[in-house]
């Protein structure tokens, strides 16, 4: 209730004495209280009721009013058994904006209490009675033939005139009035957040699907205004918006439609090398087109990322890349595979989902991770080996240290992906047996003889470009390279031994 509506209250009869300005303040509680500083029993939206007990002179006034306004109290409303409140009680309200009600002598503080908490009661009954109102009407508006979240999101903005936005994690918007807030700065504040919901530069930030799916794999709800001031029913209102944008998302989700089902088969039936007369007919019931070039890409996640979820965050990531028809998804054992029409000679694919990868990238500081690789553009009939080719390139990708990565096609043709391919175990020994006894060696006698290596082999051999990289004379040079052979059996001047010290330090 405001506190104007103090003043019709018929049983408590308060007078204002000062703070006309002040009287659309809210009061949420009713407190009676005569300690000198009551501050730290107080949370703020208080009508405070005092007979004065605490004050023993003028300058006591000013203590006990200061320490309402600092609490956040609403207003004071005090007693006194008989003759006028004191000027300095009046002087300390007008100084700090405290609103003063003065109480009748023969109205008791209990008889305004009763009163307010009534009021306050049957107040927040017709607020409960309309959030639920509005509810009936948000979940009969979002199911009711296809209108959509713009729709749902308009009827809250009519109602409370307060607009909100869907967002996807990537920033994406997708639903919401202009002007739109910056997306990208709400999704790297939604992905990071330690708790949610979570107030950010004018907004609330609420999770659409709730703490049970990761960040990555969700949508997310932006209203305006910091939710850390809102009332228990408006929190609750957001909430049960949240629940509607997360059934229209479980609406939108195809895994279980025919068309999701018919891309979940056609990207089987392409990685079980079906022959043209399967893929072709199953392409175009899809939506695209046979006789077009398409790109493979496979993507494989960390941490708490289901299947289904690894799906939906590629589909998510695709969906920035600018495409006539939507990509085909499909799950290949704990990969999310997409063929990709690719409209247009050099497109760079890889280059184009980059910048979804790094806005998804603070969601995994945490733990976990995404890896994707993209294969080069075919022809459909030469599906299979880009699915397999971007499978391999993903394989590479999650073997490097990145919360997100993509690797290209064009990045397999290189030593990186034999290695990738070699079971740790023996990555292991391999690496072992040729570099420790170096790195016992440095560890004891400080001779930076791995280095010297690495930066001889960088230099194709060369003693006078290895010396000047490193500031040493050659002959410091020849001596560290003579002591690396004896250390582990090998000949630097032999084609074979490079290549395993080279392929050694890259596995390290």
């Amino acid at each position: 209730m405001k506190l104007r509506a103090l003043l019709d209250l018929p049983e408590s009869r308060l007078e204002l004495v000062t703070g006309q300005d002040e009287l659309d303040r809210a009061v949420r509680w009713v407190v009676t209280t005569d300690l000198l500083e009551p501050g730290r029993y107080l949370r703020g939206g208080e009508l405070v009721l005092t007979g004065l007990v605490w004050r023993s002179g003028p300058a006591d006034s000013e203590t006990f009013v200061r320490a309402l306004a600092a609490a956040g109290a609403s207003a004071l409303a005090g007693g006194l058994a008989r003759g006028a409140l004191p000027d300095d009680l009046v002087a300390a309200c007008r100084a700090h904006r405290m609103p003063l009600f003065a109480v009748a002598e023969d109205v008791a503080f209990a008889t305004i209490t009763e009163e307010v908490v009534r009021h306050l009661s049957g107040a927040r009954a017709a607020d409960l009675t309309a959030v639920l109102d509005r509810h009936r009407r948000l979940v009969a508006d979002a199911g009711g033939g296809g209108t959509g979240l713009g729709a749902v999101l308009e009827l809250v903005s009519g109602d409370l005139g307060m607009r909100c936005w869907v967002l996807a994690p990537t920033g994406r918007l997708v639903a919401g009035p202009e002007p739109v807030p910056d997306g990208a700065d709400l999704a790297r504040a939604f992905l990071t957040a330690r708790r949610l919901p979570r107030p950010h530069a004018g907004v609330s930030v609420f999770p659409v699907a709730g703490e049970a799916t990761p960040r990555v794999a969700d949508w997310f709800l932006a209203c305006e205004g910091d939710v850390d001031d809102w009332s228990v029913e408006r929190r609750a209102l957001a909430t049960e918006l949240a629940s509607i944008v997360a059934l229209e998302r479980a609406r939108l989700d195809d895994r279980l439609s025919v068309g999701g089902r018919l891309a979940q088969e056609l990207v089987r039936l392409v990685a079980a090398a079906a022959g043209a007369e399967e893929i072709a007919p199953r392409l175009e019931l899809s939506g695209l087109d046979a006789a077009a070039r398409f790109a493979a890409v496979a993507a494989s996640g960390g941490g708490a990322l289901r299947p289904g979820e690894l799906r939906a965050v590629l589909g998510e990531v695709l969906g920035e890349v600018p495409a006539a028809p939507r990509p085909v998804l499909g799950l290949l054992d704990e990969e999310a595979v997409a063929l990709v029409q690719v409209e247009g000679a050099g497109r760079d694919l890889a280059g184009e989902i980059q910048p979804a990868l790094d806005a998804l990238a603070p969601g995994f500081a945490d733990g976990g991770g995404l890896a994707v690789g993209v294969s080069d553009v075919v022809p459909a009939g030469e599906l299979r080996g880009a699915v397999e080719e971007a499978r391999y390139a993903r394989r590479l990708a999650a073997g490097r240290a990145a919360p997100v990565c993509v690797v290209r096609h064009d990045e397999l043709a290189t030593h990186v992906l034999l290695l990738a391919s070699v079971p740790d175990d023996v990555r292991h020994m391999f690496r072992v047996r040729l570099l420790d006894p170096l790195r016992t060696y440095d560890d004891v006698h400080k001779a930076d003889l791995v280095r010297t290596l690495e930066t001889f082999l960088q230099n194709s051999g060369s003693w006078a470009r290895c010396a000047e990289q490193l500031h040493l004379h050659v002959n410091s040079v020849r001596y560290r390279i003579q002591r690396i052979e004896d250390l582990t059996g090998r000949d630097l001047s032999r084609l074979e031994d490079r290549v395993d010290f080279f392929l050694a330090l890259r596995l390290g």
